[in-house]
């Protein structure tokens, strides 16, 4: 019988939290936490998304996408506008949040490069690799 020691899930949510911690600790002086800068990246990356493509693509659930989404308008660090039809809804990166994201990505730089010095480039890819696996998880 497997221990939870061996748990897939608690071991990658334990070191989930201590790399959040980590990126926290050295995303801070921009103001933005790693979940803002994550989802602030997304946006920019994929320039105008639909809310379905930016929650496909982060893997998370609309309800908590939206509830992300709605601290981030607050905050006025991006746009949902009425998409191409009546049905989908349009997330745009504002100017602020566009400068938020350069003031917060060399810090984001700091922490990779930290993180892929610990592990060295060989052993970082091959985990980069193993989590794309896991994503594709029958659901």
């Amino acid at each position: 019988m497997l221990d939870v020691q061996d748990c897939a899930c608690a071991n990658i949510r334990r070191a989930d939290r201590v790399i959040t911690q980590f990126y926290e600790q050295i995303l801070a002086p921009s103001g933005l936490h790693v979940t803002q800068f994550t989802l602030l990246s997304a946006i920019e990356g994929l320039k105008t998304a639909t809310i379905s493509r930016l929650a496909d693509w982060l893997k998370m659930d609309r309800t908590t996408l939206t509830r992300e989404l709605k601290l981030l308008t607050q905050q006025g660090l991006a746009q949902v506008e009425a998409g191409t039809d009546r049905r989908t809804r349009q997330v745009i990166l504002t100017t602020t949040g566009q400068e938020a994201l350069e003031r917060a990505r060399p810090l984001w730089q700091q922490a990779q490069t930290t993180i892929i010095n610990h592990m060295g480039e060989e052993r970082f890819a091959a985990l980069l690799a193993e989590l794309f696996t896991l994503e594709a998880l029958p659901q």
